[in-house]
């Protein structure tokens, strides 16, 4: 979307945004079941400083909490002619990028704070991504993950012809094991196959249910890190102008450690624990009265939709970055 400041930080609601609404639910949580219920975040080095001011600015008492943030690794990003490191005389922070949100796994080891959560007596861990305000912390799915014994648990949803080209749940034919596979990591030939909703039929969400003792056992067995495949990323060095240098961003993927959990599992939700925001259409649905905020700070549809969501549609050549939709209207 072109941002120049955390998704994260853009208005939802009225005057809430992303990490309002996240915030009045962890607070919510905590006074209705009395637990200590801990939030964390994982920045990336663009936008850390905009995150913590906002909590400092309204809600220092999350701010002050040990541990809130994590901060992303940054990699470079390669010239895609030549696969050295690429350059960016506009920009020189465009040459750099953040290597995925499966870098998750080695910023919870090299922060330190997935030693302090285990020796803290947490043992679950709920991740979702800030921009799907549909992930919230249900206790009924806790409670099923716990009761299964399960060391890693992926939400999925039922595919559709709209999700044919994002990543899917498989079943790997040599040890039976659950496995994601996203469409940067598929050859051309297998394409038609791999977009096939009636033999792969389920995607993945990005909410995970992860048990830390189990992560900290594989992190440990392979010498300090979880071996997630590699996704190679076409994009252009500068994210806002399509004309710069084409670079390859290489990424890792946080649902992909589910290769790694002996007996992972996976749950199929509701459509309605997966509405991220990727584009300025998706924004613009949220801050419509198509969607509700309930008393738990939870957006819902609005029940005169009669349970399925109007569709926005803009022209992405104008509209694509939010500070040019913004301009052109």
């Amino acid at each position: 979307m072109g941002l120049d400041k955390a998704k994260s930080l853009l208005k939802v609601k009225g005057d809430d945004t992303f990490l309002d609404l996240t915030a009045k639910q962890i607070m919510k949580m905590r006074e209705d079941y009395g637990f200590n219920v801990k939030f964390m975040l994982m920045n990336s080095f663009s936008t850390s400083e905009d995150t913590l001011a906002f909590f400092e600015e309204k809600y220092p008492s999350l701010r002050a909490e040990e541990g809130l943030e994590m901060i992303q690794n940054k990699v470079p990003k390669l010239d895609a002619s030549t696969l050295e490191p690429a350059t960016c005389e506009s920009d020189p922070t465009n040459e750099w990028c953040p290597p995925g949100h499966g870098d998750l796994y080695a910023a919870l080891v090299g922060s330190g704070r997935l030693d302090a959560l285990l020796k803290d007596g947490y043992k679950y861990m709920f991740v979702s991504n800030s921009d799907n305000l549909g992930a919230t912390l249900d206790l009924k799915i806790l409670t099923h993950f716990a009761t299964t014994d399960a060391p890693f648990m992926m939400e999925c949803c039922e595919r559709t012809e709209n999700d044919k080209k994002g990543g899917h749940l498989a079943v790997r034919n040599s040890d039976k094991q659950l496995i994601l596979r996203e469409s940067a990591m598929c050859a051309d030939e297998d394409e038609p196959a791999f977009q096939d909703i009636t033999k792969h039929r389920f995607f993945n969400t990005n909410n995970l249910w992860i048990r830390l003792d189990k992560l900290k056992e594989i992190i440990d067995k392979f010498g300090g890190f979880i071996p997630l495949p590699m996704i190679k990323n076409n994009k252009t060095v500068d994210p806002k102008d399509d004309s710069s240098t084409k670079v390859v961003q290489l990424e890792t993927a946080m649902g992909a450690a589910i290769e790694c959990f002996s007996g992972a599992s996976a749950i199929v939700v509701p459509r309605n624990r997966f509405a991220p925001v990727k584009k300025c259409n998706d924004l613009l649905l949220l801050r419509s009265d198509a969607y509700m905020i309930n008393s738990d700070f939870i957006p819902m549809l609005n029940p005169a939709c009669g349970g399925k969501a109007p569709v926005i549609s803009l022209d992405s050549k104008k509209y694509k970055l939010w500070k040019a939709r913004r301009s052109s209207c």
